[in-house]
């Protein structure tokens, strides 16, 4: 049987295009595939079209917005969720076009369907308290519990994303003065971020502990599993949440669910309150626009209001007169029906 044109450009999409042409990372190559298995998935189970069938022309926008409702009703997608499978189909259609350009009018349509509006979520942070609590959780007389001290500090101090994290060898750390970390971002984008000296002084004993110092075992996972595997994000994630169960006994300005987001959120609004210019923590996270780094500066509600109250100090006088003895006005209200 003859590939269809969707068969043809789906693999050129995949193999070449994404992979070669635009050096994205192996995340969104697996985001963008997840989005079109379940878009064959959809033809089949809902349109009864069969994968062997699906052309570019039965791709019509109108389809593919069917598409995104059912993501959403039956599968029971987020709209974030959503838009992240629209901005994949959005890719492979603006791809098309150069390759097509006698269906321009046809992936036009495609393209200009709407990335839809959603909530938007309050910057979920810890306070420097809570985060030192929950550096103390972890046992010190352990190999676990060291590796696991060391892991949490890392995360915070760099400000890593989670995959950063996991995707970090240990030839990414430099630990000589001026100590540093590199990070792997999106799009396979590199950075040099600081790190402190206790989170240098940590990252030493775990190395040495771990025999992590020899030449031949730069290239292995920083941070590994009992199996000697790399970790996962669920690893990461079930590391952070048993620590916090247990920081949440001793007190409880520690919240009750703290994602592993949450500490690279921590560490961009605590270096904000310190009077870090925005700009450099934009460099510093690995942010490519200003305005995503600005989402830390609109949450910063207590270094607003120590701003105001530092400007108008005395604009408003406390000390007012007891208007219960306003004997006039006690008898208009009295006389109120």
């Amino acid at each position: 049987m003859k590939p269809t044109n969707f068969a043809k450009y789906l693999t050129e999409f995949f193999s070449d295009y994404l992979s070669r042409r635009k050096n994205v990372s192996r995340n969104t190559i697996l985001s963008y595939r997840d989005t079109f298995k379940l878009l064959i998935l959809y033809c089949q189970e809902v349109k009864k079209i069969r994968a062997e069938k699906i052309t570019l022309e039965i791709l019509s926008s109108d389809l593919l917005a069917d598409f995104l409702t059912w993501l959403e009703m039956n599968r029971k997608c987020s709209i974030a969720t959503r838009n992240q499978r629209l901005a994949a189909l959005h890719a492979f259609f603006r791809y098309i076009q150069t390759e097509e350009p006698e269906g321009i009018l046809h992936f036009q349509k495609i393209v200009a369907i709407p990335i839809k509006k959603s909530k938007k979520h309050i910057v979920e942070y810890l306070t420097p308290d809570a985060i030192k609590i929950l550096l103390k959780q972890p046992d010190k007389q352990t190999l676990k519990g060291r590796r696991d001290l060391t892991l949490i500090s890392v995360l915070y101090d760099s400000g890593a994303r989670v995959q950063e994290l996991i995707d970090m060898n240990v030839c990414d750390v430099i630990l000589q003065e001026p100590a540093i970390i590199i990070l792997t971002g999106k799009g396979n984008k590199t950075r040099r971020v600081p790190i402190m000296k206790n989170t240098v002084t940590l990252l030493q004993r775990y190395i040495s502990e771990n025999n992590l110092d020899q030449a031949s075992r730069n290239e292995e996972p920083l941070f590994t599993n009992n199996q000697h595997h790399k970790l996962t994000k669920e690893g990461v994630s079930f590391i952070i949440s048993k620590y916090v169960a247990l920081a949440r006994q001793k007190s409880m300005i520690v919240p009750e669910k703290v994602k592993a987001h949450m500490l690279r959120h921590s560490k961009a609004m605590h270096l904000l309150q310190a009077g870090v210019n925005l700009i450099y923590i934009r460099d510093f996270l690995g942010h490519v626009d200003i305005k995503t780094t600005e989402i830390y500066a609109r949450a910063d509600t207590e270094t607003k209001r120590k701003a105001v109250e530092n400007l108008y100090p005395d604009l408003i006088d406390s000390n007012l007169p007891d208007w219960n003895k306003d004997k006039t006005l006690l008898t208009w209200l009295s006389k109120l029906k």
